[in-house]
């Protein structure tokens, strides 16, 4: 332990929220260094990334749905959780030798913030990957905890702090006191069930196909939550389902949220189902403290709001929402030794 601890002093630690749409690198005392797409793209019918291991992340998103026969583009994680292992295993190997780039002979460690919900059989698969791809000592953390402490709540404090965090894949609730967690709902609903309704919204609307990157712009630039002061429109190109030919059409603000409205409903359900869980003591807390935003669906305009209403608690949106977790991973690498006690490590999971 004394060895690790020593090693440590010299090797270039660094945290990762392993996301389902983009990987966050923290390298400690150096604060965010590699915000990139978790997207690897592949050879059709092998696990052999493109450009001798480099066509990942920006690269490989680019490739997404416009890739010839003999190239696929994958994204390894789904639902917060490895899906593909060997190219998870792959990605990470590529985002640590980019950020390590060798410049001391000790590998580092690595701290991971992973879903709530996973299981103990996930949890060993993320180990793994990080290990292989070629981390000294791998730290899981709960990612409420870890986006808690990104997004500057006192959770070490005996008061209660809540976090909503709607990432890519899954969406944390938490409720925290004293460096734990209280209440927790973990449901994979999130941004990519957004883009899923965009998109089944095309289709049932206009007979028109689109990819999962015109959906995600859509979301973007006109999508909400709740009603705009100022409506928007947007034009949309994809293909047309009758035809086959390449078609545009123009959508509107209204429409978009009316196709949202079911995984935003999921999500307002979480946070009322850990409401109602939460111990008097703290509930009253949250009255006064109210509850943080977080993750890239936070972005989604009038999220805020609608949570607001639903819950009748005041709702803030973190600073840099987005990269809260990443952060929170940074602030552990800097107190590794205090937090060891509350990371799962490759140790306890052996």
């Amino acid at each position: 332990m004394i060895f690790d601890s020593i090693l440590g002093l010299f090797s270039m630690d660094m945290g990762i929220d392993l996301g389902t749409c983009n990987t966050l690198v923290c390298v400690r005392g150096q604060g965010i260094v590699l915000n990139e797409p978790s997207v690897v793209a592949v050879k059709r019918g092998t696990n052999r990334v493109l450009q001798n291991g480099n066509a990942v992340g920006l690269v490989a998103k680019e490739m997404l749905g416009k890739t010839p026969g003999s190239i696929t583009a994958i994204r390894p994680m789904k639902d917060g959780v490895i899906a593909d292992f060997d190219i998870t295993e792959a990605m990470l190997s590529y985002f640590i030798r980019k950020v390590h780039r060798r410049r001391t002979l000790i590998k580092p460690r690595v701290v991971i913030a992973v879903p709530s919900g996973i299981t103990a059989v996930e949890k060993r698969a993320v180990l793994n990957s990080a290990e292989r791809a070629g981390a000294r000592k791998v730290y899981l953390v709960d990612e409420p905890m870890a986006c808690g402490i990104g997004a500057g709540l006192p959770i070490t404090e005996p008061t209660a702090s809540m976090i909503v965090d709607v990432g890519g894949g899954t969406t944390e609730v938490a409720v925290m006191s004293l460096a734990d967690i209280s209440v927790c709902e973990s449901i994979r609903v999130a941004g990519d069930d957004m883009d899923e309704a965009i998109a089944g919204h095309m289709k049932r609307t206009y007979n028109l196909m689109i990819g999962e990157q015109t959906a995600e712009r859509i979301k973007i630039e006109i999508g909400s939550a709740a009603p705009l002061d100022k409506e928007l429109t947007m034009e949309v190109r994809g293909r047309d389902m009758i035809s086959g030919l390449p078609r545009k059409t123009v959508v509107s603000s209204e429409e978009v949220r009316e196709a949202l409205k079911e995984p935003v409903g999921e999500v307002i359900d979480a946070v009322t189902r850990a409401l109602e869980r939460t111990e008097p003591e703290l509930a009253a807390d949250l009255v006064d403290n109210g509850i943080t935003l977080a993750g890239g669906g936070a972005l989604l305009r009038g999220m805020d709001t609608v949570l607001s209403n639903a819950t009748g608690v005041r709702v803030r949106l973190a600073d840099d929402p987005m990269t809260c977790v990443a952060r929170g991973t940074a602030v552990y690498l800097e107190n590794i030794e205090l937090w060891k006690d509350i990371l799962e490590s490759d140790e306890d999971q052996s």
